[in-house]
């Protein structure tokens, strides 16, 4: 599967962005889906993740209640509401998947397709 990150811009401080993961060459059903980030000089770091069909996610503390991740698998893409955005919150962002178990995992090395970054930048 490949995969297709798109929806990075610069934002205000406070203001919204969605970010769209797209995939293509096969069904997206049974692949759970994961966005990361990273920003220049720092790690790669979890950010959401989402079940096979949609309704089970996890979030990393530091978005919760600001962030949303969500899927159509009928559109095979997989979505980033991001609300509230910080200046922390600016990054390259990168959506990734793994085939098989359904379970959400916080850990890079685990997800074998990632799609190329799409830059997030927020303004003070």
């Amino acid at each position: 599967v490949q995969l297709q990150a798109s929806g990075g811009g610069l934002v205000q401080s406070g203001g919204s962005l969605r970010l769209s993961c797209a995939a293509s060459g096969e069904s997206f059903n049974y692949y759970t889906v994961a966005w990361f980030r990273q920003a220049p000089g720092k790690v790669r770091e979890f950010v959401a993740a989402v079940s096979w069909s949609g309704p089970t996610t996890d979030l990393a503390d530091s978005v919760k209640g600001r962030f949303t991740i969500s899927r159509d698998n009928s559109k095979n893409t997989v979505y980033l509401q991001m609300n509230s955005l910080k200046p922390e919150d600016a990054a390259f962002y990168y959506c990734a998947a793994y085939w098989g178990r359904n379970r959400l995992l916080r850990d890079s090395s685990d997800y074998n397709y990632w799609g190329q970054g799409t830059l997030v930048t927020v303004s003070s």
